[in-house]
């Protein structure tokens, strides 16, 4: 019997004229389910506008790939001509040709460095192509999480790991030239 009292008893909240029944109301009742009711930045913080400014890259961030093409990659501002080795300190020339270049002499540079890095990040051209499973089968033992992609992911993968402040280094071989839209004069 006294939920029954209970489920009938009327709560009021004066501040807000709110009147709460067990039993149906008008609909618009309540100011917030009118139309003219319009959200104002402190009603709710998704509402609330934020801009961010950059003016100068964060000391210590790491190198960032700004671009690349089938000569190389500009890396940080410096132009690299072919293949290349982008490690925590340095960027270096992968001496490199194809995807079936990458041996286990090639990427030692990537596990003889200290600080040990996370991930490696392998750019095989212009699509993704299997690397030889000796050569993963060696980073994995040595603990290095290897991404294989084509230059184009493997570039954004790479930025994206050092903007999250990654220990990550990337071995990339740029894309051949494309002759897909080459024009042909008759």
């Amino acid at each position: 019997m006294a939920t029954a009292v209970r489920a009938r008893l009327l709560l009021q909240r004066s501040t807000h004229g709110f009147l709460f029944s067990s039993r149906a109301g008008p609909a618009l009742s309540s100011p917030f389910l009118s139309r003219a009711h319009r959200l104002s930045p402190s009603d709710d913080e998704k509402y609330q506008r934020t801009s961010v400014s950059i003016m100068q890259k964060e000391p210590g961030s790491g190198v960032m790939i700004y671009s690349y093409s089938s000569r190389g990659f500009n890396v940080d501002g410096n132009k690299v001509l072919g293949p290349c080795a982008l490690l925590p300190p340095a960027i270096l020339q992968w001496n490199v040709g194809t995807h079936k270049d990458i041996t286990e002499e090639s990427v030692s540079l990537f596990h003889m460095l200290e600080p040990r890095i996370e991930i490696l990040v392998l750019g095989t051209g212009s699509r993704t192509e299997r690397i030889d499973p000796s050569v993963l089968a060696l980073l994995k033992r040595k603990g290095i999480a290897v991404e294989v992609q084509d230059t184009a992911n493997a570039c954004a993968t790479f930025n994206f790991l050092i903007s999250e402040r990654r220990v990550a280094a990337a071995g990339l071989i740029p894309p051949p030239v494309s002759t897909a839209l080459s024009l042909k004069q008759e």
